[in-house]
């Protein structure tokens, strides 16, 4: 990237939503919701995806604001405009950040929507943390133990998931991959697991160019890829072991699992095996989407996180 990096504060531009700090955990967190917000409404925290930050939830806000509830994007640790430190991207902490960050925001619990590594975050913050989480809806977020075991056996799963996370493990080469000049790993990224529809759109357009000057902010590259590094390593050391034990429990809270069916990436399978640590967990998939079916078609995952929020 010619000049200088981009400012973390880059994130924070206008629209219908207001920023501000949260400090949770000891750290600061970005946070935004609706100008209309009313904070005693019921809490619903998004938490977003691999490479993304706050802005990747820009459909739900408006709509679960309107709907009646509190809805609160934020930058997760070390993404956007949200602190960066060196350390902290294992299952436990993040799940006390997601545990600090509703208490902080004067809640004593909330409804958590989470996609893909944010999804990960919800499927911990409900296990570990039961008392705050009364709904979760995960997005092409498999539960961890179903996600290993697809991994292990499953070598269909195994041929789309392993050769990037091997990749990353590889240290400063997966920061350089992320954060070229050109910028042609995000808009690959984004292209190869979105459904072919949005791809077409001005919208895919600008969450490309949006996602690629994020993750040139100094730090984001790397604490996106320690979050990745640690699920990996993770399971070769007894720290991993024990978080899977931890998880082998089944949450008795509804739960809502979303795949888009064009999602190469996360198999119906993996979505489906997460069904045996979630009593009653509702399935859906959506037509026509892939690997991002909250911003590829909002009205339809909109509908059905309003239905969970009513249940």
């Amino acid at each position: 990237m010619t000049g200088p990096p981009p400012d973390p504060t880059l994130v924070r531009f206008d629209g219908p939503w207001r920023h501000f700090d949260v400090r949770a955990n000891g750290l600061r967190f970005h946070a935004v919701e609706t100008q209309r917000f009313i904070a005693d409404r019921p809490l619903v925290l998004l938490l977003h995806g691999f490479g993304e930050f706050w802005w990747s939830w820009r459909h739900q806000l408006a709509a679960l604001s309107a709907a009646g509830y509190r809805a609160v994007a934020v930058d997760l640790r070390g993404y956007g405009d949200s602190d960066k430190p060196p350390r902290g991207y294992d299952g436990w902490t993040l799940a006390g950040d997601t545990y600090a960050l509703i208490r902080a925001l004067g809640h004593s619990s909330a409804t958590l929507v989470g996609h893909a590594d944010g999804g990960l975050v919800c499927w911990a913050t409900a296990t570990l943390h039961p008392t705050v989480v009364d709904r979760v809806a995960v997005l092409s977020s498999p539960h961890p133990r179903a996600l290993r075991r697809g991994v292990l056996f499953n070598a269909e799963e195994r041929a789309a998931f392993l050769p990037p996370f091997l990749h990353n493990q590889l240290p400063r080469i997966g920061e350089r991959r992320l954060t070229r000049e050109d910028g042609v790993f995000v808009e690959d990224y984004f292209r190869e697991r979105s459904g072919t529809a949005w791809r077409r759109t001005d919208d895919f357009a600008e969450a490309v160019s949006r996602n690629r000057l994020a993750i040139q902010i100094p730090g984001v590259a790397h604490c996106s890829l320690e979050y990745r590094r640690w699920a990996f390593r993770s399971q070769f050391r007894a720290d991993g072991r024990r978080f899977m034990e931890l998880m082998d429990a089944r949450l008795d809270i509804p739960v809502l699992g979303v795949r888009g069916r064009d999602d190469d990436y996360i198999l119906d399978s993996l979505m489906v095996h997460s069904r045996r640590w979630a009593r009653g967990m509702d399935y859906r998939t959506v037509a026509g989407a892939g690997h991002f079916a909250h911003q590829e078609a909002p009205d339809e995952v909109n509908d059905l996180i309003l239905e969970l929020l009513g249940r």
